[in-house]
């Protein structure tokens, strides 16, 4: 961690402050407002963050803006150099990474060092830069004229991150939009921002210029602030779907390009023929893995004529043995949600699914097997049978561990229920018939599909394709997508 400079007027004092990074200069503000950093299985304050201020932001992209130009000039070959030095900090880092992310996040370090995985993949994509930016040239388009496309950077790009994965969103990001030439100004999310301080550590360690990586804490108005600077000349984000569309409008009337993924409610179909046994094990992991706090967790099955008295009996005992505690226990299958308010929340919509008539199979709040020490934000897994399509368990994103079953006659009716949600972003399907999986596919409206697999996460070199409210913008985050949205092309006609 850098070395924190501790101002006299900070609260909670003998608790560390969370730095930003501008220019190369680690930097604690003397902010006007502070919020606190929990451990989610203690309630342990473990650091304080400072809130940047306009003028903070302003120097965070005056300093990315001064690094611009030196660093668009670097070849993509020596950017992609810095990459594979930066993946290799990542690597001698892994445990070190991963150990933060539950520190501060709640998940099991099993599923930390998968979010490390899957960030250092996409590093690994970005370090493709010399092919990825790649241009095409035609001659003879005309009688002794030739075109050619050649794609360059933005300049300061931004990208605002959520809690939930601390280092995988964030290298989603910087690192396909530093490969390509850009600056960057990250705002990481003011609940989870330990894990990305030391990405960006390691990142300048790995050889990164004084500039082309900044980072500034804060919440909405430190956003709003990014997407209004007219330094910043596209925006990455990744949050609740009011809040996606919101930086979706507010960038576009600013006139910047941006990319917003927002909100899911991912329906999981399990047909009659499904392999019940691989099924349950998928739909628990899906429904409850960092304990329903992802955009890609199942959180309504779809249960297809009789498979839904078995599959539901099954559900509940496989989630009903699963331990809830401290995510550095390699005993515990699932930890604690991110603050009290969240489960308080989460609480509150088992209540009203309680009184609504639906079946309350599994109740979280009195999970048999919670181990969590006294202090953490614990909520347990929490099973629904029978609801209703139009029932807000079935059309809210709870982003907990809730899971509701959802009973239908036949599969058109099973897409059709899915379909009937606002977001887009992921559904699966549970089957052992190729045309079943086909008419899924042809006729489900969601961006990322699964065949018998519970969370269709693309990887890196693929883009994260949500659809409809899970999604705002045209080009997605990673993959081929990204490396357009991070560049634009210029036509180049010529006569000689």
């Amino acid at each position: 961690m850098a070395q924190l400079r501790l101002e006299r007027d900070e609260p909670a004092p003998g608790v560390p402050a969370v730095p930003g990074l501008a220019g190369g200069r680690w930097i604690t503000p003397a902010a006007e407002r502070w919020e606190l950093v929990y451990n989610p299985a203690t309630g342990e304050v473990i650091a304080r963050v400072p809130f940047a201020t306009g003028a903070d932001v302003a120097a965070a992209v005056e300093a990315a803006a001064a690094a611009y130009p030196a660093w668009r000039r670097v070849p993509p070959v020596e950017r992609a150099r810095l990459m594979f030095r930066y993946r290799d900090l990542l690597e001698r880092h892994f445990e070190e990474l991963a150990l933060s992310i539950t520190r501060e996040h709640g998940k099991t370090l099993a599923e930390a060092r998968a979010e490390v995985r899957r960030g250092i993949e996409v590093v690994e994509f970005a370090a493709g830069a010399p092919t990825l930016m790649l241009g095409e040239m035609a001659e003879d388009v005309a009688r002794g004229i030739d075109s050619e496309l050649v794609r360059v950077p933005l300049g300061v790009v931004a990208g605002i991150c959520p809690f939930n994965f601390p280092a995988m969103i964030p290298l989603w990001m910087f690192p396909i939009a530093v490969a390509c030439g850009n600056t960057f100004v990250l705002k990481p999310s003011e609940r989870t921002p330990l894990t990305a301080v030391r990405l960006a550590e390691l990142f300048l360690e790995a050889g990164a210029p004084e500039g082309v990586l900044n980072l500034v804490h804060g919440g909405r108005e430190v956003a709003n602030a990014l997407v209004a600077h007219p330094g910043v000349k596209a925006v990455s984000f990744v949050g609740s779907q009011p809040a996606a569309q919101n930086v979706y409008a507010e960038a576009a009337r600013h006139g910047k390009r941006v990319q917003a993924l927002g909100g899911a409610k991912n329906h999981l179909i399990v047909m009659p023929d499904a392999d019940l046994e691989a099924t349950v094990g998928a739909v628990v992991s899906s429904a409850f893995g960092s304990a329903g706090q992802r955009c890609l967790a199942g959180s309504v099955v779809v249960a297809v004529g009789e498979v839904g008295d078995p599959l539901v009996a099954a559900l509940a005992e496989a989630a009903g043995k699963l331990v809830v505690g401290e995510g550095t226990d390699p005993q515990v299958d699932m930890g604690p949600v991110i603050r009290a308010e969240a489960r308080d929340r989460i609480a509150g919509y088992i209540e009203r699914g309680a009184r609504s008539g639906a079946a309350l199979v599994l109740d979280g709040r009195k999970h048999p097997h919670l181990r969590g020490p006294e202090g953490g934000f614990w909520m347990g897994p929490t099973l629904f049978d029978h609801v209703q399509p139009g029932h807000e368990l079935a059309c809210d994103e709870i982003f907990g561990p809730v899971l509701s079953v959802v009973r239908v006659p036949d599969l058109d009716t099973a897409i059709a229920v899915a379909n009937r949600s606002r977001y887009g972003n992921a559904a699966s399907i549970f089957t052992r018939s190729g045309a079943a999986a086909r008419a899924f596919r042809y006729g489900i409206e969601a961006g990322m599909l699964g065949i018998n697999v519970g969370v269709a996460a693309p990887m890196a070199w693929f883009p994260f394709s949500g659809w409809k409210a899970s999604f705002y913008g045209d080009l997605h985050a990673t993959g081929k997508d990204g490396v357009r949205f991070y560049t634009e092309v210029k036509m180049v006609t010529s006569r000689w």
